[in-house]
């Protein structure tokens, strides 16, 4: 890259934003810890060029170690199709899988581990650690250097997914990696400012506490197209020693939800997707529509709605869904994690689906799935070893 590292492997989460005379800036997410040190920035050079780094870096490791999870910034030419400069944006930080835009230009990158300090041995290496890890960290799009890797705090420690900005009130709605995980949000002090402290509060269905969203057992307790009333639960110790924030939530009355990945801003709602749920546990797609009155204590008046939209099974095009984000033509594109020719999958407000692409390349899964921001290019990644694909072409036909 032209900061003399390497460009990272195992490529997740990715934005697009808008860059200086119709160049497009891509913010990407590498899904990396230690174990995948020679996938990382530094390769096989690693002991000789880290050191200029360390000081930006969240976890430097006791500089044997250090977090190798991280995000890179591109600029991309779309009328050349070049990539015409590249480097390390964030660093220090383990297992970038997911995050989201914001409205003012920066990209939220989640860690989606929990791990603690420590000494331990992984995969038969040393591995040191000096910071807790399971937090969201900020991205300048602008940046033209590695940013200082700052955890945002008050927005939970858990093994974060993916984030989306409601942007008329600032808050952030957040989905968690877990067999039963909750469905968050994140109410800034200031927003736009979330590093200003702020609530995080999980989702509950009301008149239905700890609702098992799952539909793994023949009695569905989660209807299909039928949205459900909600109310929000307020969460105390959100940055815990233990991994135990979804337990806490859910003993409150939190919904749940397997594993929750992928979520975008679609319309006047919120699409995420859970990558086990369903009968089939093949996948399932909700949607939150907020209240109007969205934050403030006159929810209660008009609730948000929860609402189970798509659920896959042995005959459904999607399976296995994970990244996703909304086309400019109103429809959901939809990244699989199938392990063998993964896909990419639209999904119409009715329910109904189409195929978009196949990657008959290699098993690996398809993510980072985003438009540029004229939506004339869709950018995803194949994940492994890691390649950022651009597409072009006449997008009207899927209208």
């Amino acid at each position: 890259m032209d900061d003399g590292l390497l460009v990272p492997g195992n490529h997740d989460g990715m934005a697009a934003f808008p860059g200086d005379d119709g160049r497009v800036v891509l913010i990407c997410n590498h899904e990396l810890d230690f174990g995948y040190r020679h996938d990382g920035p530094f390769g096989l050079r690693y002991p000789s060029i880290r050191q200029r780094f360390l000081a930006k870096f969240y976890d430097k490791g006791h500089r044997v170690s250090p977090g190798l999870g991280c995000t890179t910034t591109s600029v991309y030419n779309p009328v050349t199709g070049k990539t015409e400069r590249q480097h390390l944006s964030l660093g220090g930080t383990e297992f970038n899988c997911a995050g989201g835009p914001t409205p003012w230009g920066t990209w939220l990158s989640c860690e989606e581990c929990f791990e603690g300090p420590g000494r331990r041995r992984e995969d038969g290496f040393r591995v040191v650690r000096e910071q807790p890890h399971g937090y969201v960290f900020e991205v300048p799009a602008a940046a033209t250097d590695l940013v200082h890797a700052v955890p945002i705090k008050a927005m939970g420690r858990f093994k974060h997914e993916a984030c989306a900005v409601h942007e008329t009130t600032g808050i952030v709605y957040m989905t968690e990696d877990q067999y039963h995980g909750l469905f968050y949000r994140y109410i800034p002090n200031v927003p736009g400012r979330l590093l200003d402290g702020g609530r995080l509060q999980a989702l509950a269905v009301i008149d239905e506490p700890a609702k098992l969203t799952h539909n793994w057992d023949a009695n569905h307790q989660m209807p299909m197209r039928e949205p459900l009333a909600t109310r929000w639960i307020d969460l105390d110790d959100v940055d815990p020693e233990e991994d135990d924030l979804r337990r806490r939530g859910a003993a409150s009355g939190a919904a749940m939800f397997a594993r929750g990945e992928g979520i975008c801003v679609a319309g006047d709602r919120f699409a995420f997707t859970c990558t086990i749920g369903g009968p089939a546990r093949l996948s399932q797609v909700f949607t939150y529509t907020p209240s109007p009155y969205e934050g403030t204590s006159d929810e209660q008046k008009s609730p948000g709605q929860l609402e189970l939209i798509a659920q896959a099974d042995g005959n459904s095009l999607l399976k296995l869904a994970d990244n996703l984000t909304t086309a400019p033509w109103g429809d959901l594109v939809i990244c699989e994690d199938t392990g063998a020719n993964a896909g990419i999958i639209g999904v119409r407000p009715d329910g109904s689906q189409y195929e978009i692409a196949s990657n008959t390349h290699s098993s690996s899964e398809l993510s980072g799935v985003c438009f540029s921001p004229d939506g004339n290019t869709l950018f995803l990644n194949i994940q492994y070893p890691g390649t950022t694909v651009a597409i072009t072409g006449d997008w009207q036909q899927f209208r």
